[in-house]
């Protein structure tokens, strides 16, 4: 679930769990380094903060390069997320990157600087129109839906 946006996040939840604040701490750090847990980090709700506009660019990358290639495109503040994925069929694309933006043309600039910087001409950029689902993962749940 949630980190609670409070001043003492990691206190409110040792305490719902009747543990103290350093026992959860020790705890989350010992599941990073089993890799457990990757990362805890804040998700900003970019249509909450003036970002309207996002989009996937869709790239087109030599396979010796698409390391290289995503740790510069991944590098870019406006992109959340970065992907390798294998292209099927007519579908020749393997990296994806979402890109968040103020507008729709600034969306299609910062696009444009990340070609230009990974030297990489042949993507698609492929706009959301509407968002029909977006959670949080829950996966300790009980819920078996």
């Amino acid at each position: 679930g949630d980190i609670p946006v409070v001043k003492l996040p990691y206190a409110k939840i040792a305490k719902q769990l009747d543990i103290s604040e350093d026992i959860l701490i020790d705890t989350l750090k010992k599941l990073c380094q089993k890799g457990v847990i990757r990362r805890v980090g804040a998700t900003l709700r970019h249509q909450n903060s003036g970002f309207e506009s996002n989009a996937m660019a869709a790239w087109i990358v030599e396979e010796e390069r698409v390391e290289e290639v995503g740790k510069k495109l991944a590098s870019f503040r406006q992109v959340s997320h970065c992907y390798r994925r294998n292209p099927t069929g007519k579908w020749p694309y393997n990296l994806y990157t979402m890109v968040h933006a103020k507008n729709e043309k600034s969306c299609r600039e910062t696009v444009r600087m990340m070609s230009e910087a990974a030297s990489v001409h042949k993507y698609a950029i492929l706009f959301s129109r509407r968002e029909l689902k977006k959670t949080s993962m829950k996966y300790f749940s009980t819920d078996n839906g």
